[in-house]
């Protein structure tokens, strides 16, 4: 990542009863034999778009653009539903849980989401939006089972209203961590909360 940028994502956080409901589902997963790398419970999290390295400079007209691409966003409601992998059966990559429910709202949202930041000229990746959860993922080398997914195919969570958009800094190295910077509540067109004092500041 080059010097002075920040490494940026907008998502959606499901609410700790979901994650726990689905933690649970996958406790008798996570010791399997070919069982991916499991991402941590409290990362879980719906992204809408990646944004990778965005210069420092950038981010308050960033901030400025997400707001009314959040604001055209009505109530939504979804449930974590089915899971699968992206990879191939023999060399899966990810491990990844469903979303249904209001998903054509969602997916709204995230193009919206994706215009305002190509208006900005950050770039975007050029995909069709798929809702997901991501769960674990599989090192390259390693035994790996890519039927496991297959064995959570049923899985049905509770519904939970989509309440708001995060705009979130992503920390890598040894413990990775996760630092939401601003949000917007959905449905509304109150402006962003900051949690931190100046996400524009490059700290």
């Amino acid at each position: 990542m080059t010097p002075g940028s920040r490494r940026l994502f907008l998502a959606v956080t499901p609410p700790a009863g979901v994650v726990e409901h689905l933690d649970r589902a996958l406790a008798p997963l996570r010791a399997e034999p070919g069982a991916p790398r499991w991402t941590p419970a409290a990362r879980w999290h719906l992204t809408l778009l990646f944004l990778g390295a965005v210069p420092a400079h950038r981010v308050a007209g960033l901030l400025a653009a997400t707001g009314p691409a959040v604001a055209g966003t009505g109530p939504a409601a979804l449930r974590l539903a089915g899971a699968g992998r992206f990879g191939s059966r023999r060399r899966p990559q990810v491990f990844w849980v469903g979303v249904a429910g209001d998903d054509a709202a969602v997916s709204a949202l995230a193009g919206r989401l994706a215009g305002a930041a190509r208006g900005l000229g950050l770039p975007v990746e050029d995909r069709p939006f798929r809702a997901h959860l991501t769960v674990g993922r599989w090192r390259p080398g390693r035994p790996a089972d890519g039927d496991l997914p297959a064995r959570l195919a049923g899985y049905r969570g509770p519904d939970w209203p989509v309440t708001e958009v995060q705009l979130v800094e992503s920390h890598l190295g040894p413990e990775p961590r996760y630092e939401p910077l601003a949000s917007w509540p959905v449905a509304s067109s109150a402006g962003a909360r900051m949690p931190c004092s100046d996400p524009g500041n490059g700290a």
